[in-house]
């Protein structure tokens, strides 16, 4: 199934345009994250996570009131069913004394509607710093692997500029949860363990769109001049556009449909994972194979493939 055939988009052309919209990302995204930070889950800031039910249906906003008043200071959303909701607060302590608290709490001011606490899951200072750390460490291990696969795969310039393409990806789903996190009560965009694993995700998704159009490049550029870079670099990326966009639409799917109908407890995953896809499926065009473009015919040297 091809959606389109025989397109002749002139990609290098216009890829100076598509630098200036990626650096725009970018920069808006770092000034944010230097301004405004992340909105941290409890895996990395530290708190707890309660889970209540109610044996009848309550409005959002009277949970929420009642929990400011008896003095535990957090977020409250709706959890699945419109009687579960999910407290996330900053109380670090004993989880016992938390509970007793919102009991005794709700009990007083919703006595006609029985409460009950299905779970308490409490992450200390100590233990957020170390999952913080473990996650970089993770993010930093994908990327040097992906550099020496690709490396071996093809060459130098070619691994090099699919890292920067995932940095640029992983830099601008994280800028836009700087610019966004806190702003919608439905997203939150909290960055805890699960959007660490959205990111490993986008990488690994970035880089395997990126070798598809690395693959057809260097099927067509063997024994190629360099005065026929350009036209080759344009002809393969427009073949191998339907497979991108077939792929990437079928995913993107999926992921809106866990946007929608998941709940908030994953609605921060299926954002990155959403914008991570959309960003990557721009990236492998627009930023990694026009890099190496401009990185050989700047050097002027002859493309040495290795590998299959």
């Amino acid at each position: 199934m091809r959606i389109f055939q025989k397109t002749n988009f002139n990609f290098i052309k216009h890829r100076k345009i598509a630098y200036a919209i990626s650096s725009i990302l970018l920069v808006a995204g770092l000034v944010s994250l230097f301004i405004r930070g992340l909105n941290y889950g409890i895996d990395f800031k530290g708190g707890s996570e309660v889970v209540i039910r109610f044996e009848k249906p309550v409005d959002v906003g009277a949970v929420r009131s009642i929990m400011e008043q008896a003095g535990v200071n957090g977020s409250v959303k709706q959890y699945g069913l419109d009687r579960s909701f999910l407290l996330k607060t900053d109380f670090q302590g004993d989880t016992s004394k938390l509970k007793a608290l919102i009991s005794n709490s709700l009990a007083s001011r919703l006595p006609d509607n029985a409460s009950q606490i299905l779970s308490v899951q409490a992450v200390g200072p100590s233990i957020a710093s170390d999952m913080k750390m473990s996650a970089l460490k993770a993010l930093a291990a994908a990327l040097v692997g992906i550099l020496l696969y690709v490396s071996v795969r093809f060459e130098f310039k070619f691994a090099t500029a699919g890292v920067v393409a995932i940095f640029h990806d992983v830099l601008t789903v994280l800028g836009l949860f700087s610019l966004l996190g806190g702003l919608f009560d439905f997203m939150p965009l909290e960055v805890d363990q699960s959007i660490i694993a959205a990111f490993l995700t986008i990488a690994g998704y970035s880089i395997t769109d990126t070798v598809v159009v690395y693959d057809r490049i260097r099927e067509r550029l063997r024994g190629q001049k360099p005065s026929d870079y350009e036209r080759i670099f344009n002809e393969s990326m427009n073949q191998t556009l339907s497979r991108t966009i077939i792929t990437s639409g079928t995913t993107m799917l999926s992921v809106i449909v866990l946007f929608i109908f998941a709940g908030p407890a994953i609605r921060s995953f299926a954002f990155a994972m959403f914008a991570g896809i959309l960003v990557g499926t721009y990236s492998s065009i627009f930023v990694a194979a026009p890099i190496v473009f401009d990185w050989q015919t700047r050097s002027k040297s002859p493309i040495k493939f290795r590998g299959a």
